[in-house]
């Protein structure tokens, strides 16, 4: 069946994400049929280089071989057990692995399937965790302009404006907002707000070193210490969200590490199963979880739990998935490819006229472009023609290889993000 065909099935009965599906069908989408490799392959046979990690989450590749045989291993054994109130030994497994490397001392998991419904978890825990020392008053956040934390009305509170969420105003609850990443200051400004309300602040909510949804937009990381200095001093709980950036993205494990930053509390998602099936989790460090122990059925308790948290295939994909990111060196790839990708970048996209910037942190890149109306998507859309999948945010052009891309790929995607750019350059 041609692609044509299915994009109709599609738009008679899917509705995507971030789309609007009355133009849906006139952006040529690309349906994916299969993958090998790096490669995503369209129902018409066409091949398409995986540049955007299929939303980030794909770490290693499509189809890796010891990803597919941990999945049938795990599914002989079972699927699924609720982790509400039981265990699962492959759960447990994967906790203890994940708790040798997070930056957090002591650590203790709570499991769900994705990264907002993670976040929504740190919220509760942060304003619990007050309630249940009987301190009142400290039920606000404070975050940062062009934060990203996703989309449930939670997390949709905690980021910026944009991406329709003005809309769910009356909704969403008022938060403190420090200045984004584009002022220089904007750690010291959050610092002196902690400080000044700190008696009303439940947690501060950041995502370390970069914000991907802002358009790649990078911190210095030696910036965060003044920001880590203010919790240690006031107790205000710090959560970073690393749901994008965790687990080699950018070049560390954890892009906390490379802030210098020991939060309290950690979200991760989105390449935590190599990009296999749903998984997140919000880590507490000892301080955070030992507030809710109590009685048997007490008011400490946290009455929150998701009902495929702990999904004991995505734990045991998890698990193989942590051990390949060490025995392939992965982050010695990224380190590599992240140089080349940036010079490659300086020396055939930075000077293109209609380029306004280009930044890099690890493998997660953004080209930003003079503002025009759906520039950012023609220059994808060329892109995807020369068969290299692009997404943009805007006017800017996201960058995600998969952490083991090769150097003849980079190559090949730089070449072909160019060639779209000086295509646009004519219009």
């Amino acid at each position: 069946m041609m692609s044509k065909d299915w994009i109709d099935r599609d738009v008679a009965r899917v509705w995507h994400g971030f789309t609007q599906m009355a133009t849906y069908a006139d952006n040529e989408p690309v349906i994916v049929e299969r993958a090998e490799g790096h490669y995503l392959i369209g129902t018409d046979g066409r091949r398409y280089l995986d540049a955007i990690s299929s939303l980030w989450v794909t770490t290693l590749g499509h189809r890796v071989p010891e990803l597919d045989a941990a999945l049938i291993e795990q599914l002989g054994r079972v699927a699924h057990s609720t982790l509400l109130g039981n265990g699962s030994k492959v759960v447990i497994e994967f906790a203890e692995a994940l708790g040798e490397v997070v930056p957090i001392p002591d650590p203790h998991f709570m499991f769900a399937s994705d990264g907002a419904a993670a976040v929504e978890q740190a919220l509760k825990i942060a304003f619990q965790y007050w309630t249940n020392q009987g301190v009142r008053g400290r039920t606000s956040y404070l975050a940062f302009g062009g934060a990203y934390h996703g989309d449930t009305v939670g997390s949709l509170s905690l980021g910026a404006d944009g991406f329709g969420s003005a809309i769910f105003d009356p909704l969403r609850f008022p938060v403190l907002r420090a200045p984004g990443f584009d002022a220089s200051d904007c750690m010291a400004i959050a610092a002196d707000m902690i400080r000044t309300d700190s008696e009303r602040l439940a947690a501060v909510v950041v995502e370390p070193y970069v914000q991907g949804a802002a358009g790649v937009k990078i911190h210095d990381p030696a910036g965060f210490k003044v920001l880590q200095q203010a919790c240690d001093e006031t107790g205000v709980l710090l959560i970073c969200d690393e749901v994008a950036t965790g687990f080699g993205r950018t070049g560390t494990m954890f892009a906390s590490q490379r802030c210098e930053l020991t939060p309290d509390i950690m979200t991760l998602g989105k390449g935590i199963t190599g990009g296999y099936l749903p998984m997140s989790v919000t880590v507490s460090n000892r301080k955070v979880h030992d507030a809710f122990l109590g009685e048997d059925l007490s008011e400490k308790t946290l009455y929150h739990g998701h009902s495929y948290g702990g999904n004991a295939l995505a734990a045991a994909i998890a698990l193989r998935h942590l051990r390949l990111l060490s025995e392939w060196s992965v982050l010695d790839n990224v380190a590599k490819r992240s140089a080349q990708l940036q010079q490659l970048l300086s020396e055939k996209v930075s000077l293109l006229s209609i380029v306004r910037d280009v930044r890099v942190a690890g493998l997660m890149c953004g080209v930003e472009l003079e503002e025009k109306h759906k520039r950012g998507r023609r220059v994808c859309a060329t892109a995807v023609r020369s068969g290299v999948l692009l997404r943009p945010l805007g006017d800017v052009i996201v960058i995600v290889p998969l952490l083991t891309s090769t150097e003849e790929e980079i190559e090949t995607i730089v070449d072909v993000l160019a060639d779209a750019i000086s295509q646009e350059e004519g219009h």
